[in-house]
């Protein structure tokens, strides 16, 4: 084919035949009816028919296409279909008559039309974001269609074609001459003309074979998961295939990856390391790879500016020119060696070595061995209450270092904690690429080794054989463009005679760029590999001991028992926490929106300055007899309703709810004790007894002792009865239990609940509930204990307990969680006389509840909470976070309903409203989802299928903001 018909394609637009005429063709070609609707196309016209029985695609080809082509795309088909491990492939459909192809006129004009089965099954270009799964499988299906079509030929296939990645630089230019915006057009040639001179020198050795050469969102189908994820495991739409380089054709499926990327390249890798491991590459062809993913994204951009120009009426091709902006534009976003390094690493897991012999000092004056370096990670003693957050932080603790040991530097490779982004949805740039070093003015610096000098903007670049050397804040005692040996004097450290300077010291393989001093943390492998360790110019001492994550988890999976489960399956290791945000070795901050442990948020100074005072004044056990636990016991029977005087403290919320059963059998003298399903209580035998939640115990319906009753889940929202006015026949479900214990001459011990139903996601209980079954159970002599363990202590905001919002004063009151905000604390408040109950059978003693510093703890969080006015917090902001979350009810289908108040909410996910089957995959993975985002957050119900929002009372607008931002930008964009 000549490039005059090749340019004569280029302008051609879609076949002008309607839906109505395709109708026709169908009838009277193929013998079929029914709903016909339109499928977007670049050239062709496609229709999809469906019969009622079967669904059909109606491909309708221009005549400039040769019949050989279409007779290519075919047998391809039918060759992949008879191949084992292959992806599935349409049935092609013949005519009436037993044609594949089928010419037909159309208003004086013919074309070229076939029917082709409908594969069934989800697209991936529906979804803006995909999860690595997802990029993983998509690259081992493109291999496993090379695969396949490895020993198939056809004379169709030798065409010349605008896809055609061997084509690039030639059809470029034709194309570019639609682009009326000269800016952009100049962009765009001198991307290819770099893209292009990286290809040449490798063309001869890419290998030929045929190849689909479309293999992207739009031309796979794909099923769900276990966890929800679309796995591609079908193609479709063979019009691309040709004769073409291999690597090509993966290219055109990682360009495609990129409108996904969220603006970050390096998220193709996972796709480039799936195929790899089913069709491996030749170290040529992974070199070639991201320069001919460069030049398919200048001739997707290119090509649709061209047919938007010959077509303005495709809404196809207009809705696909931003995603190709947005490929081009993440295309362009790095240098051709971080992308080139990036993906040979994936595949290969090669590095490269830096040869450093030879080189002589930097610092001939001094000793590498007498510089301080300081330390400046997530783990640095020198960050304390959020100072690292303060302007030049770090280069005061590199200054004062300097100040106390003559030379002080910062450390390569280091996770700097104060770049970390507290409303990031990307990783930040952490990792140091370079180091700086605080040293005498004046000190002598020499080239380590031999090259030419280049000065710009008082910025110098030793430019060597296989290396350049940046420096920052020297004066320089060459001419620009100077020749240098290794060991030559080159200048000075910039300063006043007896004060510190400033010295920035990276090295960088870029043939041009200037290198960036940070890099997020999964960029580390590319750019360090770019950027190599200055340890041949500094010592060992400025590489910074890389975090051991997964050998510690690994630990931790080899002697921490197997019941004491993690979040995630590969968990972030957290080492800092600062109010409302946790931030992991690797500088990410995270927002933390389900720790309600620590109720003032992380690392208060003051709780931390109150507990250490104590702890070296005096901590011992509640026999003995100091100051703290009789301040503290008044302070918490004040919180409490009148007439519950009297407490105990404990060490946890298992412990506490484990003592109030005991106390109520103490003092009724019964042993039967009610309670609700799909409840949580605790870990304790008595606690765990009265827990029937399916989540947290799969066997808790069937091993129930004897004395537990457990009456129907008063869930308003998906319960046997609901709505907020369904009190009362919930309450009828409890007359049959409390009477089969009748009937049995039982008597009731008593009923514990959560004031609001916490472990289901804080859905709010119908109002009266509690108030019926209160007077029910004490009808018969039984105590009611409000769990209030999660729900309490003013994180409803609206109230300080729960269980005022029922308008109930229970017997018996626990709580724990936030109490010490991470400190082990926990407490019952009931009666003197309840209390009193327990001495018939001995006395009650806990080891770390009341000491003197579980009690100062405790205090001090009542203070800081009172100073601080959290409660108040926890009402405006958590008002102000249901209200964002609400509004994403409206928006999307899957947010089935939104429950509690203040800062204990539950977002529940469903499939459907109405049979509200629980999306628990889909939560699951969402969770998944926002932690890539910078948000913790993890499921709870039955079912576990509801957000658990219960974050720090400390948490800022701006927090809620932007977890409501980041858990629509999932809903959106998928995950």
């Amino acid at each position: 084919m000549t490039d005059e018909v090749l340019a004569q394609r280029l302008e051609l637009p879609r076949p002008d035949v309607t839906a109505a005429e395709a109708g026709e063709i169908l009838q009277s070609r193929y013998g079929l009816s029914g709903a016909i609707s339109e499928l977007g196309s670049q050239q062709d016209r496609n229709y999809r028919v469906d019969t009622g029985e079967h669904r059909y695609v109606l491909k309708i080809c221009h005549m400039a296409y040769e019949t050989l082509e279409l007779e290519a795309q075919n047998a391809a088909i039918r060759h992949i279909g008879e191949k084992e491990d292959a992806p599935r492939v349409p049935r092609i459909v013949p005519s009436t008559d037993g044609q594949d192809i089928i010419a037909v006129g159309v208003r004086d004009e013919t074309f070229q039309v076939r029917l082709l089965e409908y594969l069934e099954g989800e697209g991936l270009n529906e979804r803006r974001h995909l999860p690595q799964a997802s990029v993983a499988a998509l690259g081992s299906l493109c291999a496993r269609l090379a695969l396949a079509l490895q020993d198939f030929s056809h004379p169709g296939l030798d065409r010349s074609l605008q896809w055609d990645l061997r084509r690039a630089g030639p059809v470029a230019v034709q194309l570019l001459s639609a682009i009326s915006d000269s800016a952009a057009r100049d962009r765009i040639a001198k991307t290819m003309v770099a893209a292009v001179r990286r290809i040449q020198p490798l063309a001869p050795m890419l290998r030929l074979q045929a190849v689909h050469h479309d293999v992207t969102g739009d031309n796979v189908v794909s099923h769900r998961d276990a966890r929800g994820r679309l796995i591609p495991d079908g193609v479709i739409d063979f019009g691309d295939i040709i004769r073409g380089w291999l690597v090509g054709d993966l290219a055109v499926t990682c360009a495609s990856l990129l409108h996904q990327a969220d603006g970050d390249p390096l998220y193709i890798l996972p796709a480039v390391k799936a195929y790899h491991a089913a069709y491996p590459l030749t170290p040529e062809e992974l070199k070639a790879l991201w320069p001919l993913i460069v030049a398919r994204a200048v001739i997707l951009v290119a090509s649709s500016e061209q047919q938007i120009s010959i077509d303005p009426e495709n809404d196809y091709v207009r809705g696909n020119l931003e995603l190709e902006r947005r490929i081009f534009d993440t295309a362009m976003s790095v240098p051709f060696e971080l992308m080139e390094t990036a993906i040979v690493q994936a595949a290969t897991g090669e590095a490269l070595p830096l040869d450093t012999d030879g080189w002589q000092s930097l610092l001939p004056e001094i000793d590498p061995a007498s510089i301080a370096y300081v330390d400046l990670s997530v783990q640095s003693p020198h960050f304390i209450a959020g100072n690292w957050t303060q302007a030049d932080m770090d280069w005061r603790l590199l200054a004062r270092a300097a100040t106390e040991t003559g030379t002080a530097a910062t450390r390569y490779g280091e996770y700097r904690l104060s770049r970390a982004n507290l409303y990031g949805a990307r990783a930040p740039k952490t990792h140091a690429l370079h180091a700086d070093i605080c040293l005498p003015a004046g000190s002598a610096i020499a080239a380590p080794f031999a090259g030419s000098i280049e000065w710009r903007s008082q910025h110098l670049a030793l430019v060597g054989e296989a290396v350049t050397l940046h420096l920052d804040g020297l004066d320089l005692s060459l001419e620009d463009g100077a020749e240098v040996e290794a060991g030559q004097s080159i200048g000075v450290v910039s300063g006043e005679a007896s004060s510190l300077g400033g010295l920035r010291v990276q090295l960088s393989r870029l043939s041009s760029a200037e290198p960036p001093l940070f890099c997020a943390a999964h960029e580390v492998p590319a750019w360090s590999a770019l950027c190599p360790s200055p340890a041949a110019l500094l010592g060992s001492g400025v590489e910074a001991p890389a975090p051991q994550s997964a050998a510690l988890f690994d630990i931790r999976q080899r002697h921490l028992a197997s019941p004491q489960k993690n979040y995630y399956d590969l968990p972030p290791q957290m080492e800092r926490g600062w109010k409302e945000h946790m931030y992991d070795v690797e500088g990410r901050a995270y927002l933390d929106m389900v720790n309600n442990v620590t109720i003032l948020g992380h690392g208060h100074p003051r709780l931390a300055e109150a507990i250490g005072e104590q702890w070296l004044k005096l901590n011992t056990n509640s026999r003995f007899h100091y100051e703290s636990l009789a301040a503290f016991s008044e302070r918490l029977a004040s919180l409490a309703p009148e007439g519950l005087d009297t407490v105990f403290l404990v060490n946890s919320g298992s412990e506490a709810n484990d003592l109030a059963l005991r106390l109520a059998w103490a003092h009724t003298g019964a042993r039967h004790m009610l309670c609700l399903l799909e409840a949580y209580h605790g870990w304790s035998v008595a606690s765990d007894a009265v827990s029937t939640s399916i989540a947290d115990n799969p066997q808790a319906l069937t091993t129930r002792p004897e004395w537990v009753h457990a009456v129907v889940s008063p869930n308003t929202y998906r319960g046997e009865f609901r709505g907020p006015d369904s009190a009362g026949d919930y309450l009828e479900t409890v007359v049959p239990v409390l009477e089969a214990i009748d009937f049995r001459e039982g008597k009731l011990a008593g009923f514990i609940a959560e004031s609001v139903y916490g472990n289901a996601g804080g859905i709010a209980l119908p109002e009266g509930y509690l108030a019926g079954v209160y007077g029910q159970v004490r009808a018969r002599g039984g105590l009611c204990i409000a769990d209030e363990v999660q729900v309490g202590y003013g994180r409803l905001g609206h109230h300080f307990w729960g269980f005022e919002q029922q308008g109930v004063v229970p017997d018996i009151i626990t709580i724990a969680k936030g109490m010490g905000n991470g400190h082990p604390l926990g407490a019952v408040i009931t009666t003197k006389a309840i209390a009193q109950s327990l001495e018939k059978e001995g006395y009650f003693f806990s080891s770390s509840g009341g000491s003197p510093v579980s009690c100062v703890a405790g205090m001090t969080v009542l203070d800081i909470m009172a100073e601080e006015s959290l409660q108040d917090n926890a009402r405006l902001v958590g008002d102000h976070l249901k209200g964002r979350l609400v509004a994403l009810l409206d928006r999307y289908p899957i947010a089935g309903a939104l429950h509690g108040m203040g800062l204990y909410l539950g977002l529940e996910f469903v499939r459907d409203r109405t049979t509200l089957e629980p999306a628990i995959q889909e939560t699951a993975a969402i969770c998944d989802r926002l932690l890539d985002l910078g948000v913790i957050m993890q499921p709870t119900g039955d079912h576990l299928n509801v957000l658990k929002i219960k974050p720090p009372l400390c948490l800022t607008i701006e927090s809620a903001d932007f977890f409501s931002d980041m858990l629509e930008k999932v809903l959106s964009e998928g995950w």
